[in-house]
């Protein structure tokens, strides 16, 4: 029994001294909160898209900027033209609901379709007598301000000659905003916000009604579509810079409306989820059948490093969504808070007859006189225009897509560029 405690002391004296407060804590799981989570707010819904107005009741002018201040801005929420967009953008979301791009029937789409992609094949055969000066710079080329100053000498007779328009009025008033779907002569820079023109252009189309109803899933699945391949072939031709990286722009650094569009396709999908975007086999074999994964195919294809988490961290965070329809209904939400709802966004958007605007906006304020000569005196300074976020300090953003390109070239290769390591 001694020998028993002998044994039993000197064990005690051997055992390390642990201290109480460097001990391992045990993990003790959380307990779930009892109050119940708020509701999220509801996605925004369709609003009606009324028929288009009678040509008596239309008064063509050149579309200008009228959102000049945040008195301007309140006065466009709370106007029809705002509700408008809403209806025009998301009754074509709607109108592909659940419906891949393969399910069109490129055979027999309607004369109104095949003229706005002779208007397309124009612009494709314009690239080709302008190439692109081999600059070795990632900043936008400068041969793009040749291509746009074609685009501008043409575009009234395209309308004419391609879309069969006679109203030299209507002509007047819709070609620029075709002329500005396609970037900045400027700034050599391109967003959603000149792809917001485009879409612009064509409700104007349907506005004048040479566009119908009947047509709306083929200016998703086609038309548009068609014009994202252009402003691809573009952005890789002659380097065009992202036009913002803020809000909105955190999706893509040129594009929003593929997301928005592509989400309502996948709705319902019986296999395709939100995480499937990681799969390179489901993009590889589904890309073409719906315009997000096309999308998302594309941006990966141009960044020098692969993986979502890498270059667009916002998609990735979205691809955790538990349906396409809360994804559907979180580029709702965007599009009307980050775009319609954000003035810096909103006061480069052109309203004309077609698209207008309320009588009292753009009147000049004391307040937006000043902002006028800080403007200009920006202009003075640094010879362009302050961006949409007011910060710009004279340092441009060079093209994403053009990283990759330069990179092909020193590599001499065309095709994608390797993964990195721990992708």
């Amino acid at each position: 029994m001694a020998t028993q405690t002998k044994s039993d002391s000197n064990a005690g004296a051997t055992a390390p001294n642990v201290q109480k407060s460097s001990a391992i804590p045990k993990l003790i799981p959380r307990r779930k909160s009892s109050q119940p989570s708020a509701p999220s707010e509801p996605a925004p819904e369709t609003p009606s898209l009324p028929a288009p107005p009678s040509p008596k009741s239309i008064t063509f002018t050149t579309p200008v900027k009228r959102i000049l201040s945040t008195t301007d801005h309140q006065k466009f929420l709370a106007s029809p033209t705002y509700t408008l967009l809403q209806a025009w953008i998301f009754t074509l979301a709607d109108s592909v609901r659940g419906r891949p791009t393969t399910s069109l029937d490129s055979q027999h789409l309607s004369a109104q379709t095949k003229r706005l992609d002779a208007v397309l094949d124009v612009f494709h055969a314009l690239l080709q007598r302008y190439p692109p000066l081999d600059t070795g710079s990632r900043f936008g080329n400068p041969v793009f301000r040749s291509l746009h100053k074609a685009i501008v000498r043409d575009v009234e007779r395209i309308h004419k000659e391609v879309l069969a328009l006679d109203d030299e009025a209507a002509i007047a008033e819709i070609s620029i905003y075709l002329i500005n779907c396609f970037g900045s002569e400027e700034r050599l820079d391109y967003g959603s916000g000149h792809e917001l023109n485009f879409m612009m252009w064509l409700l104007c189309l349907y506005q004048l009604k040479h566009v119908e109803r009947e047509d709306f899933p083929a200016l998703v699945m086609h038309t548009f579509v068609r014009y994202l391949n252009l402003m691809r072939k573009i952005q890789s031709t002659y380097y065009l810079e992202p036009a913002g990286s803020h809000g909105v722009w955190g999706l893509d650094d040129y594009q929003f409306l593929p997301f928005l569009f592509g989400a309502s396709q996948l709705i319902d999908h019986p296999y395709i989820t939100p995480k499937s975007i990681h799969n390179n086999v489901v993009l590889e074999e589904e890309g073409d059948k719906y315009i997000y994964l096309n999308q998302l195919r594309w941006v990966d294809s141009v960044k020098t490093v692969k993986g979502l988490r890498w270059h667009s961290p916002m998609l990735d965070d979205i691809s955790g969504a538990k349906s396409w329809q809360k994804v559907e209904d979180g580029m709702r939400k965007m599009f009307v808070k980050e775009v319609l709802g954000k003035l810096p966004i909103m006061q480069h958007f052109l309203f004309g007859g077609l698209i207008p605007g309320t009588e009292d906006m753009g009147q000049l304020d004391p307040e937006t006189l000043r902002a006028q000569a800080q403007r200009m005196q920006h202009v003075k300074e640094y010879g362009h225009e302050p961006d949409y976020w007011g910060d710009c300090c004279g340092i441009k953003v060079p093209s994403t897509v053009a990283a990759g390109e330069e990179m092909r070239k020193r590599m001499g290769t065309s095709g994608a560029l390797r993964p990195i390591p721990f992708d």
